[in-house]
């Protein structure tokens, strides 16, 4: 696995920045160890989840005590959310994000996601880093939640 590019929305790659924490969470997808292929998902999220744990994050936060819905690691003012899975998850990871930027819980955020090509190697309909890139474009006035979109393959 290695970093292919990453994305700002609304400023997100500058808050990361501000906390010196940029270079570490994109170091974290420069792991040629981890292939992507069929049924790495489980591979992946153990290497990602391993890194955020060694630096003391909180691992699957819930947003909301009524509901059962988490987002992969949060610490401080910044929340993180892995996606691996069906495209359909995607739009669902930032409205999650969003409710913490609007609820006052977070200050930013970071996505991360598999290129077009990369995901079509673990799968099909796999959300993708490129749409995910554009969705967030077209609904700009709606997720305002600062995000840092991290594209691996």
């Amino acid at each position: 696995m290695k970093l292919a590019f990453t994305h700002e929305h609304r400023n997100g790659g500058a808050e990361w920045e501000k906390r010196d924490l940029f270079e570490w969470i994109t170091d974290i997808f420069e792991a040629p160890a981890v292939r992507l292929g069929p049924g790495c998902t489980s591979v992946v999220r153990q290497h990602i989840s391993n890194e955020f744990r060694n630096e003391g994050w909180g691992q699957d936060v819930k947003i909301d005590q009524d509901l059962n819905l988490t987002i992969s690691a949060m610490k401080d003012d910044l929340a993180f959310q892995l996606q691996t899975g069906n495209i359909s998850r995607a739009p669902y990871d930032l409205l999650k994000l969003q409710h913490l930027f609007q609820s006052e819980r977070i200050e930013a955020a970071a996505l991360a996601l598999p290129t077009r090509a990369a995901a079509a190697k673990i799968g099909s309909n796999v959300a993708n880093a490129e749409r995910v890139c554009k969705e967030m474009t077209a609904f700009d006035r709606v997720i305002t939640v600062p995000i840092l979109l991290i594209a691996f393959e």
